[in-house]
């Protein structure tokens, strides 16, 4: 062996015991928003993916909880689009309830710790998380009379700063994260009415 393989050798044996495989994975969103994942992931086009071994749950035959369709029930409950729902969820947290924002921002909503305590709902379960986002983005869109924008606004930045700016603040974050959802919505939009056209 090289001096040279040897000291490579010895550097990847360091960060083998140094860095175990279960250090947390982060990803960075193209608005520099960063997401951590409690969990071996691997990245493709469309964002983190976790890597994970059948939970213990799932071995035993419990069924595993299908986010769309608590979706479909959060939406039915708080009287709110499942699409909506939905590019929120996709936009905070890929659907991973693994993820956590470096604001402390928890599951597929990223509900924060003061948030889902007002809620009261447990922000580590699923459902529960969810449902909590859903009541909340209920209550913004009761705040401002049905606007998706403003209501987008105040889940990313807070209704003080909607309030504050009379409208949605000039944070590139929120203004890239308002953009996105109402985007995201056009085109589920437009892919329901576009195979009608072509129908007739």
């Amino acid at each position: 062996m090289s001096p040279r393989f040897l000291c490579n050798w010895a550097i990847v044996a360091f960060a083998a015991v140094a860095f175990p495989c279960w250090a947390d994975v982060i990803e960075i969103a193209s608005d520099g928003v960063a997401t951590t994942y409690a969990s071996p992931a691997v990245f493709t086009a469309s964002g983190a993916e976790l890597i994970r071994p059948p939970s213990e749950s799932s071995a035993r035959g419990v069924p595993v909880v299908n986010v769309s369709q608590v979706i479909a029930a959060a939406a039915a409950r708080h009287q709110i689009s499942a699409d909506l729902i939905t590019e929120v969820a996709w936009r905070e947290s890929r659907f991973h309830q693994a993820a956590v924002s470096n604001r402390d921002a928890v599951g597929v909503m990223q509900l924060t710790a003061g948030t889902a305590r007002e809620l009261g709902v447990d922000r580590y379960d699923l459902s529960q998380n969810i449902h909590g986002g859903a009541a909340y983005l209920r209550r913004m869109l009761d705040r401002y009379s049905g606007d998706t924008r403003l209501a987008l606004a105040a889940y990313n930045a807070g209704p003080g700063a909607v309030d504050r700016y009379r409208g949605v603040p000039p944070y590139r974050e929120t203004q890239a994260y308002v953009g996105a959802i109402l985007n995201g919505l056009s085109q589920r939009a437009l892919a329901r009415v576009t195979p009608a056209i072509f129908t007739r």
